[in-house]
C-alpha cells in the first residue's frame, strides 16, 4: 500500500505535482487526486472499504491516523496508540 506523488524532474516542491495516487499490492487504485492530505483519506476509506489489514511493519502508523488524527473509532486502540493520545493530549 503506498501514496504516490509524480513530480517532473527538476521541479521544485513549490510547483503541483503531475500525480498523487494510490497503489494496492502493485495495483493503482486511484490517480489525480488532489493533495497528499486526501489520498491518505482515501486510503484509510478503502482499506475498510475493502476489509484490508494494515500492512505489519506500519500496523501502528495507520493506527494513529485513524484513531488520533482523524478521530475514528476512538474507543478500540490499542494500549500502544492510547499511551501516544494521552501523551500528546494532555494539556
Amino acid at each position: 500500500m503506498a501514496v504516490f506523488v509524480i513530480r517532473k524532474e527538476g521541479e521544485g516542491l513549490q510547483e503541483p505535482p503531475e500525480d498523487i495516487g494510490i497503489v494496492i499490492d502493485g495495483t493503482e487504485v486511484l490517480h489525480e487526486l488532489t493533495s497528499v492530505a486526501s489520498a491518505c483519506a482515501m486510503l484509510l476509506g478503502l482499506i475498510d472499504a475493502l476489509n484490508l489489514a494494515y500492512p505489519e511493519p506500519i500496523h501502528f502508523t495507520f493506527e494513529v491516523l485513524q484513531k488520533i488524527l482523524m478521530q475514528l473509532d476512538q474507543h478500540k486502540m490499542s494500549p500502544k496508540v492510547y499511551n501516544l493520545y494521552i501523551i500528546f493530549m494532555k494539556p
